[in-house]
């Protein structure tokens, strides 16, 4: 409170006299004298700007103003409406809303008439609970700089700074990624590097296809060498295939992360057992060749001719069961170390051979077209040459991954310590996989004996390519695109699915699910509609030296074309459960498949006529997987806690069908217009393919874009980046 004074408060303040000559006079004693000026002290220059009261600062004192202070303008209050203090010890009221030690539900105070607080963004403070958690959470971990009290003292120093050299700043790290874009950017290697081996291994294999088209026809004498050379397949599967990918992979990854030696002593003993087991059933095989011919086509064991070619064929095959074991365990130990190229880059050589192999027969004994061999033309040198070539091809595919195992630092030896390791309970779990394998292959031995005798009929009628030749060469075509992007997303994220199941992180493990599935869904989607759309001109551009046979293969392939998709699917959701070492599960899943699959191919062989009937049965793969995924889908949702992120799982893959209806419409219809034009020659289903596949990429590119598919987006802007520098 400051009253008004009269001049005196001047000079009072000021601390000096006036003298009568009108100068300033020396200091009245006892006053303090007065601060220096900012100019002249620079020190305590805005020293006490923080103090808005400046009640450090002595000049700002008034003595004279408390002196002259009048009370009579600041009446006391008046009597009674003064409230005497109370007891300052004394206990508070009790409030009625006090909790109660007798009830056991509090009744709550009441809520206030109005907001009993501002919040921010015009909040209800009776409906609010939490204000400013996002600013809370995300400047937890700022530090407040803390001004400094003594920055002043120096200013004067900093009125005229000096001109100073440029200091070169230290080279900043860049910031390293956060763990979900690293993880991203580690699949998104691993999957290119094995899909583009498994894309080089899937381009000699259709060059070997064709050779043997070449060489020896599509009709019932390649039937005899496919049932030969499917036998060591079936075997190596049911005995311990399955077991080497869907069990000891984790045990794999949990022996790397547990053991000392980081896994290398597990790992050799999977392989010797690997090596025994195999060696010992490679040889029981061997001996029984013509009865595993008889049971796999009886049609063919009823013919004298081509059961002792088969036979043949079978006893130079079957040892290449063994090294399918050997490459496999190999390639294994391999992912589980994070070095996932080798296992997709060795069957190329494997390809290389068998290529040779029957370039060499048609150099010795002439084309399929001018020779027509058969059982009974084909001579004992063109067998042996034919089986030591496919026998070779293997040999040389497993021993190749051996430079690769010293490469990672490994180094396989025998062992034989197989007790107390681990290996028991992996052999416990494989017993399911057994199980899940047996079933599978009873059902492919089903088929092949349908497919063969279906075959031989319709040979006799004119109709070449409709047996189990013309089965497995649309299927291996139609398998390429899974074999590409699905099984290389999977190979690369099962390891880490592995890890978090083990953790028990089902959140992590639904992600990777989601992940590989909406992933491959951009490529596997579109290549079903496409070989609905092409399947024709695909299959009589490749087998155009087949003669006739190439476009029963084209219906066929297009009979699979949509069931890519439920298959692609199955695969995927099948590796949630090995994860967890549950093949009990995908056991019974294979039951129902192999059981559908076996039942709709029975159903097609007696309703269709001979011609038809491995169209039917290749639809009737396809469903069989359709309903598969529907079992295993349910199961895999009620593991992790009924959460399989299929909300977003199934958009995706209906806005990709929904784009590849109108073109694979408008693609076959104007593939089927060009070859209506030109033909079915070779050229001319060059020019159908092309037409067709532009048509309907460039159909499908545009209401993708429309439909904006996230994931097609982010796959064409990683492309684009790719490509860009």
């Amino acid at each position: 409170m400051n009253a008004p004074y009269d001049g005196d408060r001047a000079q009072g303040a000021s601390g000096t006299a006036p003298s009568r000559e009108g100068g300033e006079g020396a200091p009245v004693p006892g006053q303090v004298p007065p601060p220096a000026s900012p100019a002249q002290d620079p020190y305590v220059q805005e020293a006490y700007e923080q103090d808005p009261y400046r009640s450090h600062d002595l000049a700002a004192q008034d003595p004279v103003t408390e002196a002259l202070y009048d009370r009579a303008a600041h009446p006391p209050p008046p009597p009674g409406t003064f409230q005497e203090p109370g007891p300052l010890y004394d206990r508070p009221a009790a409030s009625p809303y006090s909790p109660d030690p007798r009830v056991w539900a509090q009744t709550p105070p009441p809520e206030p008439d109005g907001p009993s607080r501002h919040l921010p963004y015009g909040d209800h403070a009776t409906t609010t609970e939490f204000v400013g958690v996002d600013a809370l959470v995300t400047s937890a971990s700022d530090e407040a700089a803390e001004p400094d009290a003594f920055a002043h003292l120096y200013r004067d120093q900093q009125a005229a700074p000096q001109p100073q050299a440029p200091v070169e700043e230290a080279p900043v790290a860049a910031p390293a990624p956060n763990k979900p874009a690293g993880r991203a950017a580690s699949l998104l290697k691993s999957s290119a590097l094995m899909a583009a081996g498994t894309i080089v291994s899937r381009i000699t294999g259709f060059m070997r296809t064709l050779v043997m088209a070449t060489a020896i026809g599509v009709g019932t004498f390649n039937d005899t060498y496919q049932i030969a050379n499917t036998l060591p397949t079936m075997i190596y599967i049911l005995v311990g295939g399955g077991a080497l990918n869907a069990v000891f992979i984790p045990q794999l990854v949990r022996a790397m992360k547990n053991d000392d030696d980081g896994g290398e002593a597990y790992a050799n003993r999977l392989l010797t057992l690997v090596v025994v087991l195999l060696a010992g059933v490679t040889t029981v095989c061997v001996l029984a060749a013509p009865l595993f011919i008889t049971m796999m086509s009886p049609k063919i064991a009823s013919d004298p001719q081509q059961r002792d070619v088969a036979v043949a064929f079978a006893r130079y095959c079957l040892p290449t069961m063994f090294f399918m074991g050997v490459h496999v365990v190999m390639g294994q130990i391999l992912n589980a170390r994070g070095r996932f190229g080798a296992m997709m880059w060795t069957p190329v050589l494997n390809n290389i051979v068998v290529i040779a192999t029957f370039g060499a027969f048609i150099w010795a004994f002439g084309g399929f077209t001018s020779t027509h061999v058969s059982a009974a033309t084909v001579t004992p040198e063109g067998v042996r040459l034919l089986g030591i070539g496919t026998l070779l091809g293997l040999t040389v595919q497993a021993l190749a991954m051996v430079p690769y195992l010293r490469d990672a630092g490994f180094k396989p030896r025998l062992r034989f310590d197989w007790r107390g390791h681990g290996l028991g309970k992996a052999v416990g779990l494989a017993k399911w996989t057994f199980f899940f394998v047996l079933a599978n292959q009873i059902g492919l031995v089903v088929v092949t004996q349908l497919a063969t005798w279906a075959g031989s009929v319709a040979d006799k009628q004119g109709y070449s390519g409709t047996g189990i030749t013309a089965y497995n060469y649309a299927l291996n075509l139609w398998q390429m695109p899974q074999a590409i992007i699905t099984v290389s997303v999977m190979t690369a994220v099962l390891p880490r699915i592995s890890r978090s199941a083990h953790d028990g992180d089902a959140a992590a493990v639904r992600d990777d699910i989601s992940y590989g599935l909406r992933t491959s869904a951009v490529a596997i989607v579109p290549c079903a509609f496409a070989f609905l759309a092409l399947g024709v001109p695909m299959a009589t551009l490749l087998y155009a030296g087949s003669g006739s046979g190439a476009r029963n293969i084209g219906f066929i392939l297009m009979a699979f074309g949509l069931g890519l998709i439920p298959y692609s699917v199955q695969y995927v959701v099948l590796r949630g459960f090995y994860a967890y070492e549950d093949t009990r599960t995908p056991f019974y899943n294979t039951v129902i498949v192999a059981s559908v699959n076996a039942a709709a191919s029975a159903l097609a062989f007696f309703v269709l006529p001979a011609r038809w009937a491995v169209v039917g049965m290749g639809a009737a793969y396809g469903l069989a997987y359709a309903a598969g995924v529907g079992v295993a889908w349910r199961r895999l949702r009620t593991r992790l806690g009924g959460d399989l992120d299929g909300a977003h799982v199934v958009r995706t893959y209906a806005r990709l069908a929904g784009a590849c209806v109108p073109a694979a419409v408008l693609g076959g219809g104007t593939a089927y217009a060009v070859m209506a034009l030109l033909g079915s020659g070779a050229l001319a289903s060059l020019a159908a393919l092309v037409a067709g596949g532009l048509v309907l990429m460039g159909v499908f590119f545009t209401a993708a874009k429309r439909m904006r598919i996230e994931e097609l987006n982010a796959m064409v802007g990683m492309v684009r980046g790719r490509l860009g520098r």
